[in-house]
C-alpha cells in the first residue's frame, strides 16, 4: 500500500512539472507570437518627395586676405576690430609715421634746392650767352678791321680766343642746367618713394568685407606679411561640402539646395551649387562639392559646420511612407500592413528616397496604414495582433 501510494505521489509530482512547463512554454509562446504588440501607425498618403545628397563640412569665405602692411613698422592704431563691416579703402590700421614725415620733409627740401638750382644755372646761362654774343660781335669787327690791315696779329687772336671761351661758358651752363635737372629728377623720384613709405603707414582695405579675426595690438611691431587682421568679402559664402563618390553622377552646378546649420538644426537656408570638385579624396572616397549661400542665419561664423541638401530629383503625387516603415527582408523590402487588428507583411517595390520618406512605386496604396513595433527591438512577424499605444 505505501509503495503504491509513493509511486502515485511520484507520478502526480511528474504531471505537475510538465504540466508548468507547458504553462511557461504556452505563455512564452503566446508572448512572443500571439500576444498584442504595441505599434505606431502611420497612415499612407500621397504628397511630394524630394530626393537629396547630403554633405558635410564648414562655412567658407570664397575671397579671404590676411591683412598685413607693406613695409616694418609699429603699430600706432588699429582702428577696427573682429565684427566689423568695412569699406573698400577704409583705413584699418596706422603705423607710427614720425621718421617717414622727416624722411618726406627732407626730400621736398632736396627737391626745392634742386629747383632753386636750376635757376640759378638758367639765369647764368643767359649772362654766359650775352657775354658769348658780345664776343661774336667783337670777334666780327676786329675780323673786318684785319682784313684792311688796321689792327696787329695780336689783337685778333685775342678776339678769337675770347669768343671761343665765351662759347665753351655757354655749353657748360647747358651741361650745368642738364645735369641740375637730373637731380632734379632723382630728387623727385626720392620724394615719391618717401611720400609712398609714408602712404603705406595706413593699411587700407583692399575690398569691402567683415573683419573676422584680430592677430595684433597697438605697440606691436610688423614686418611686410605680418597679419594683423583676417578681411573676408561676404558676398561669397560657400559650404564646401564632402560628399561620398557614389553620389557623384546625380550633381551638377546650379542645382537648389538645403544648407542647415547646426546652430539651427529645424530651419534651412537657401544655396546653390557652384562648383565640383574634380578630385576625391583616396582615404574617405568623397570629394567637395562648393555650394553657395544665398542667406544666412541672424548669428553665423566662418568655419562654422552645417549640412548641405542637394536636390537631385522631385515628383509630386506619389506614395510615400517614413523611411523608419520600410523593412528588407529575406525577398526584399516591404512593410507591415495593419488589418483587422494584425500585422501583415507587404513586399514593395521603392523608389526615390528622401531625407525622411520612400517613394513606394508598387506594393501599397493611400489610406493603408503602416505599422512598427514602439520597442524597434522586438521581433515582428506576419499575422501578429498589433494594438496601438
Amino acid at each position: 500500500m505505501s509503495e503504491r501510494w509513493d509511486r502515485l505521489r511520484r507520478w502526480g509530482w511528474r504531471i505537475l512539472r510538465i504540466t508548468a512547463v507547458i504553462g511557461v512554454v504556452g505563455g512564452a509562446i503566446y508572448w512572443l507570437r500571439l500576444s498584442p504588440v504595441k505599434v505606431t501607425e502611420h497612415r499612407v498618403s500621397r504628397g511630394q518627395i524630394v530626393a537629396e545628397v547630403l554633405g558635410t563640412w564648414t562655412l567658407e569665405a570664397r575671397v579671404e586676405t590676411t591683412v598685413s602692411p607693406k613695409i616694418s613698422g609699429r603699430i600706432a592704431e588699429i582702428l577696427v576690430d573682429q565684427g566689423d563691416r568695412v569699406k573698400i579703402n577704409t583705413v584699418l590700421v596706422r603705423l607710427d609715421d614720425e621718421e617717414l614725415r622727416q624722411q618726406v620733409a627732407i626730400a621736398q627740401a632736396n627737391v626745392e634746392a634742386a629747383q632753386a638750382a636750376i635757376v640759378r644755372l638758367k639765369s647764368d646761362k643767359v649772362r654766359t650767352i650775352a657775354v658769348a654774343e658780345q664776343a661774336r660781335k667783337s670777334h666780327a669787327r676786329i675780323e673786318a678791321l684785319s682784313a684792311k690791315n688796321a689792327i696787329t696779329q695780336d689783337e685778333m687772336d685775342k678776339a678769337t680766343e675770347s669768343l671761343a671761351i665765351s662759347q665753351a661758358d655757354v655749353s657748360r651752363a647747358e651741361a650745368a642746367i642738364t645735369e641740375a635737372q637730373n637731380e632734379l629728377v632723382a630728387a623727385e623720384k626720392t620724394l615719391e618713394y618717401h611720400r609712398a613709405r609714408l602712404a603705406d603707414t595706413e593699411v587700407k582695405a583692399p575690398f569691402e568685407g567683415l573683419i573676422v579675426k584680430r592677430h595684433r595690438d597697438p605697440g606691436d611691431v610688423v614686418v611686410p606679411g605680418s597679419a594683423i587682421l583676417t578681411l573676408i568679402s561676404t558676398d561669397e559664402l560657400w559650404i564646401s561640402a564632402w560628399v561620398d563618390e557614389t553620389e557623384m553622377a546625380k550633381l551638377s552646378t546650379d542645382q537648389t539646395a538645403r544648407v542647415v546649420f547646426r546652430s539651427e538644426p529645424d530651419r534651412s537656408y537657401s544655396g546653390k551649387v557652384v562648383r565640383l570638385g574634380r578630385e576625391a579624396d583616396r582615404e574617405t572616397r568623397e570629394f567637395i562639392v562648393d555650394v553657395r549661400v544665398l542667406e544666412l542665419p541672424q548669428n553665423w561664423a566662418v568655419g562654422q559646420r552645417a549640412e548641405s541638401f542637394i536636390e537631385v530629383a522631385r515628383k509630386d503625387n506619389v506614395v510615400s511612407v517614413p523611411g523608419k516603415f520600410v523593412i528588407v527582408g529575406v525577398d526584399g523590402p516591404g512593410v507591415f500592413v495593419s488589418s483587422n487588428g494584425r500585422s501583415v507583411w507587404r513586399q514593395v517595390q521603392l523608389g526615390l528616397r528622401s531625407r525622411e520618406s520612400v517613394e513606394i512605386l508598387e506594393g501599397l496604396n493611400a489610406d493603408e496604414i503602416v505599422v512598427v513595433p514602439v520597442d524597434t527591438r522586438m521581433t515582428f512577424s506576419d499575422g501578429r495582433s498589433v494594438v496601438t499605444p
